[in-house]
């Protein structure tokens, strides 16, 4: 029979990818007693307060607002207590305490960006991309102790294109991630969500650790495909780069190319026009969107047009 009560949600989140969660509860018609989110912080030249993207999304359609610093503080937890949620939804959150992921009586749900048990982890759609994978998805399953372990309740399948990017990627996993959050809410109201362990053997799992500066930086003396696909999985954030003179320069977007090469890995050819490629070990990358340390983001044309090598640079 179904539940004709929809269950009250405090949702939990940040980033652009928690704000199409939020926004499709909120248009489900699903009461938001609370959205928990980020403190405002200073960004750029004027280092003036920048509020998170579920913020934004919350002050415009005058939902509740809590920008706790510490999840454990005593006034927090009360505040907490006192909106009676149901459930809590997290999505690209930092990780709860037990005390608070388990207070509501359904207790809460996370919304991951992989099909689990693959790519636990804070950056499940940048190592998809980068390691070269055909598919990922999205899965909804209920917080437990360790991170991103807990029973799944629904998963979502999605194709990976050979020349998708982690930003283009993380766009559609967006919107049915979406979908999935309203349609695991539905199924816990309506008493027809069950949950399934994870199950998967240690060693066959692939992992989603944070990404540092160290893995941004292009390892010329890997193949083409590897290097492909780590621009991909980088871009446009982090991004992967490597050195042009003494200076950094980040590469968006490449094409590939197989080939015998005789110039050394990092080695660049050009016709100082139309086309810039590096040399790797078994072909080139052709840079196509591109940029230089303190200019601003072109493609490869109008980088050319005003770029010249420096001496110490491999020679046209």
């Amino acid at each position: 029979m179904m539940n004709e009560r929809k269950l009250k949600i405090v949702f939990m989140g940040t980033p652009d990818f928690a704000v199409g969660s939020l926004k499709a509860l909120h248009e489900a018609g699903y009461p938001i007693v609370g959205v928990i989110t980020a403190p405002d912080k200073p960004a750029g030249r004027g280092m003036k307060l920048q509020e998170s993207p579920v913020k934004q999304y919350a002050a415009k359609h005058h939902l509740r607002i809590l920008q706790p610093e510490k999840l454990k503080h005593p006034a927090f937890l009360d505040e907490l207590r006192s909106l009676h949620a149901d459930i809590q939804v997290v999505v690209a959150f930092r990780m709860l305490p037990e005390l608070v992921w388990n207070m509501p009586p359904h207790g809460t749900i996370n919304l991951h960006a992989s099909i689990l048990p693959q790519y636990r982890g804070a950056a499940p759609i940048n190592w998809a991309v980068i390691n070269g994978e055909r598919e990922s998805g999205v899965t909804t399953f209920k917080l437990q102790h360790d991170i991103d372990t807990g029973n799944i309740l629904f998963s979502e399948r999605v194709p990976i294109a050979e020349d998708e990017t982690a930003g283009e990627l993380h766009d559609e996993l967006m919107a049915v991630g979406a979908d999935l959050v309203v349609r695991t809410i539905d199924a816990i109201g309506n008493n027809t969500a069950i949950e399934q362990p994870q199950t998967a053997d240690a060693s066959a799992l692939k992992h989603a650790p944070k990404i540092f500066t160290a893995d941004c930086k292009i390892d010329w003396t890997k193949s083409v495909e590897e290097i492909y696909n780590l621009i991909r999985g980088l871009s446009p954030y982090p991004s992967a780069f490597t050195l042009l003179g003494d200076k950094n320069f980040r590469i968006f977007k490449a094409s590939k190319e197989q080939a015998v090469v005789d110039i050394v890995p990092g080695g660049f050819l050009s016709d100082g026009r139309n086309f810039l490629k590096f040399a790797c070990r078994d072909g080139f990358i052709h840079a196509t969107e591109v940029q230089l340390e303190g200019k601003k983001k072109m493609n490869i044309t109008d980088f050319l047009r005003g770029w010249r090598p420096v001496q110490n640079e491999p020679g046209l």
